[in-house]
């Protein structure tokens, strides 16, 4: 690569982030009840933060590092966000293939976590190497069939967001990975030889989890490497000075980079955002209407709170797992929380996830097993378990029959589709890479689909 191209990319690692856009249009519906809305749902708010009031729901800008959750050992830098961010989308370090003729070079962290799918797959089951194609927004990615299936990196459980990560302090849907928070005392699950091990190295969740993946999804970062794309081995000089040139250019660095990257996305463009800044305007009166009901009959603010509307908690809702003729090697009769604590009470109940940009990918819960979030809300609503091995005495004592009416319901959808939607994340996607290879996947079809080729 040209010496004046990595210039380019380095002046780029050098200043903050910029982030900017449009928002979607949406029907408005406000009248005259606009005031009392407002009024209304900043009282139901003001309780649903123990007094803390609008602030405790947002988000901060995403250069805003003093804002932003960290984790001590991994604190942010400007060059290590931009390290981060092409690492995340470098298909370069896909390196690591199971078959090397046909999957090096092709896949990313991106393949199952892309800006176009709200940093989520797009699939009910993630595919990293050994898929081909994407489509518009990742919803046309597919298993290569001149794979052998047990060589396809298929992700065994619906693949969460990567986005509002910054507000986990332990990840995925068992909370597994990170050595703090609700994870201390669980020491003896840290298996050697497991990607869990990963634990010892003392990082929050996020940090963990990228660094565990840069194994488990066969990417791989050295100094070779690093030598051959001369622009990454000049960001990791800049975003790990301090680190020893033995240590600097590897794969856990690598995960320290695109975890501080992880840590800048978040979905502060929404309309909720911008009604909690100010801008009554920003929501229309059915969201106001369902925000309210968030927080209040509707009982969702008891589990999703803060600026995330996530929590570090786990709960059974007995939904039924990644797991089906159309799966492979899915997670059935997943134990959630207690298949990593080994605690029977944990048992069938996984983490409180973030709201943001649901309606991105049409998959929700931990088994992808609902298509829409009315779906989503109405078996909350109705509270019926759906899992036949869930017993009764796992289930949460928050699920239960809400009563919520017709109206309620569709109010509640607004809030959460459109009020809770970003849609500008395109922002948080590099414009090319280091290596010059196509984003998120680089296989032929893949190429064709994203327009890297004609």
């Amino acid at each position: 690569m040209q010496r004046s191209i990595n210039q380019i990319f380095l002046a780029s690692a050098v200043v903050l982030l910029t982030f900017s856009g449009c928002k979607k249009d949406r029907s408005d519906d406000q009248g005259s009840e606009l005031v009392d809305l407002d009024v209304e749902l900043r009282g139901v708010l003001e309780e649903a933060s123990n007094g803390q009031g609008l602030n405790f729901f947002i988000l901060p800008e995403s250069d805003q590092f003093s804002l932003i959750p960290q984790d001590p050992l991994n604190p942010l830098n400007t060059a290590k966000v931009e390290l981060g961010r092409l690492l995340y989308h470098e298909t370069g370090i896909g390196l690591d293939a199971k078959m090397e003729d046909l999957g090096v070079n092709t896949f990313s962290c991106a393949s199952c976590h892309h800006a176009a799918a709200g940093f989520q797959a797009n699939l009910r089951q993630g595919i990293g190497e050994g898929g081909i194609g994407f489509g518009m927004a990742g919803e046309s990615r597919e298993l290569n069939p001149a794979y052998p299936v047990d060589s396809i990196d298929l992700q065994p459980i619906r693949t969460p967001t990567a986005m509002n990560g910054a507000y986990q302090e332990a990840m995925l849907w068992n909370g597994q990975f990170g050595a703090v928070g609700v994870n201390e005392g669980t020491e003896s699950q840290w298996t050697p030889g497991t990607p869990i091990f990963n634990n010892n190295f003392g990082h929050h969740g996020l940090e963990t989890q990228a660094i565990a993946g840069m194994t488990v999804h066969r990417l791989l970062v050295n100094e070779e490497i690093c030598q051959e794309i001369s622009l990454y081995e000049d960001l990791f000089d800049i975003a790990f000075p301090d680190w020893p040139e033995a240590t600097r250019y590897t794969n856990r660095t690598a995960g320290m980079a695109i975890a501080a990257y992880e840590r800048t996305m978040l979905a502060n463009q929404a309309p909720w955002q911008d009604w909690l800044r100010g801008n009554t305007n920003a929501m229309t009166d059915s969201e106001k209407r369902g925000a309210t009901l968030f927080f209040s009959k509707a009982e969702c603010g008891s589990c999703h709170s803060g600026p995330a509307l996530n929590s570090m908690t786990f709960h059974g809702l007995g939904m039924n797992d990644l797991a089906g003729p159309d799966i492979i090697n899915g997670a059935e009769d997943d134990k959630g929380r207690g298949g990593f604590t080994g605690n029977p009470e944990d048992e069938y109940k996984f983490k409180t996830p973030q709201l943001y940009n649901l309606k991105d990918s049409p998959f929700y819960g931990h088994g992808g097993t609902f298509n829409t979030v009315r779906d989503v809300i109405m078996y909350k609503n109705n509270a019926v378990a759906e899992n036949v091995n869930v017993p009764a005495s796992q289930l949460a004592e928050e699920f239960h029959a809400l009563q919520l009416t017709e109206q309620e319901i569709d109010d509640l959808v607004n809030f959460i589709e459109y009020a809770l939607y970003d849609p500008n994340l395109v922002r948080y996607t590099p414009d090319a890479l280091p290596s010059g290879q196509c984003f998120p996947n680089n296989d032929a079809i893949s190429q064709i689909d994203q327009g890297c080729i004609e």
